[in-house]
């Protein structure tokens, strides 16, 4: 830690907390059949056409319920109202990446534009708009961790192997390119965000739940994933 820095930083304390959640969620989707087919070099372009079809439904409504979020926000913490909204407006259409992508590795625009969600989808889209919609619902910047976090950590590096096992060209895994590289930027206003609403320790409890419940949920997104 530098020299100065508080010990008792609640910010960095609830950092540390959600690094641990991370770092499970990282190891229970290295357990997925998905991914391990991917990291053992096992992945078919049906798999990916899979992975882009469960995404495109997680991601079609993520602008949705951070809008909800913002909505419920109180007059008290205006500026995360609009940093919200902001990240609502930047992302509202990033689910047309995927259908890019979807089109650009041989599927059809029809079939991930119809396609259902799984099971996990189901849990985590009514987790996260169940939270959105409760009075000044901060507790959803640890959903956000979760998930900003798997794209500046994981994406890239998935979008890489899909490219060369699949043999595939750059514009048919933009999105997982696209967000390894601007998550990293978002990641870097996530403090800023948590010092927004902290120091209050039942705030923090609920960040950290929050990150917990959208991790276990998420992976089972994954899970489900071809079965």
């Amino acid at each position: 830690m530098a020299d100065g820095a508080r010990i008792d930083d609640p910010v960095a304390d609830t950092l540390r907390k959600l690094a641990l959640v991370f770092a499970d969620f990282e190891q229970r989707l290295e357990a997925t059949p998905l991914i391990r087919k991917l990291t053992r070099g096992r992945f078919e372009i049906e798999d990916y056409h899979a992975f882009l079809i469960n995404l495109r439904q997680q991601v079609k409504e993520g602008a949705l319920w951070m809008s909800r979020a913002a909505s419920n926000i109180g007059e008290g913490h205006l500026e995360l109202r609009s940093t919200l909204m902001r990240h609502a407006v930047t992302e509202h259409r990033d689910f047309r990446l995927l259908e890019a992508d979807f089109v650009a590795s041989g599927g059809e625009l029809s079939v991930i534009r119809s396609a259902k969600k799984n099971v996990g989808s189901e849990a985590l889209s009514a987790w996260m708009f169940h939270e959105a919609s409760r009075p000044d619902p901060f507790g959803l910047l640890g959903a956000m961790f979760v998930i900003e976090g798997l794209g500046s950590i994981k994406a890239a590096p998935w979008g890489r192997q899909v490219k060369e096992r699949l043999a595939l060209p750059d514009e048919a895994v933009r999105f997982l390119l696209y967000h390894g590289e601007n998550d990293a930027e978002h990641m870097a206003e996530f403090e800023e965000m948590l010092r927004m609403v902290l120091p209050d320790e039942a705030v923090a409890e609920r960040i950290v739940m929050t990150a917990k419940v959208t991790a276990r949920l998420y992976a089972l997104q994954i899970e489900e994933i071809g079965v």
